[in-house]
């Protein structure tokens, strides 16, 4: 079976095997019970806890149900660590970029036409750097 992943997955693996707490604990984050669980996937819930109580990896068919229901990845379901990510605007700002990202790529690129050359004076005078 260690031919079949990568080194650092498969390590992973059994790692979540030996942690039989790991999904226990994704589920509980989630604010939801055994029983929700295995609804949201399809499965009995006495799969869930086997699958809590053993430390046993879910077929494979399993994982991306149970990873959206508990609002993880696959990878974080199996042990990997929560992937680093630069932090988002927020606010006003995360607003209007969702919506211009809703636009025509030709209008989205006026967008960024008309604001590149006000960042780049804002960062090149050290205005837009964070405190």
């Amino acid at each position: 079976m260690q031919e079949l992943f990568p080194r650092g997955l498969y390590d992973s693996l059994m790692a979540a095997k030996t942690n039989a707490s790991h999904l226990r604990s994704l589920r509980e984050a989630a604010g939801i019970s055994q029983r929700e669980l295995a609804r949201q996937i399809g499965q009995d819930q006495s799969n869930v806890r086997y699958w809590e109580t053993t430390g046993k990896i879910p077929r494979s068919d399993v994982l991306m149900p149970m990873a959206k229901a508990l609002g993880v990845t696959v990878e974080e379901l199996l042990g990997e660590p929560k992937a680093r990510r630069s932090p988002a605007p927020g606010g006003k700002v995360r607003q209007m970029f969702e919506a211009v990202s809703r636009l025509p790529r030709r209008q989205q690129q006026k967008i960024v036409d008309l604001l590149e050359p006000f960042v780049r004076e804002q960062v090149g005078s050290g205005q837009g750097k964070a405190a």
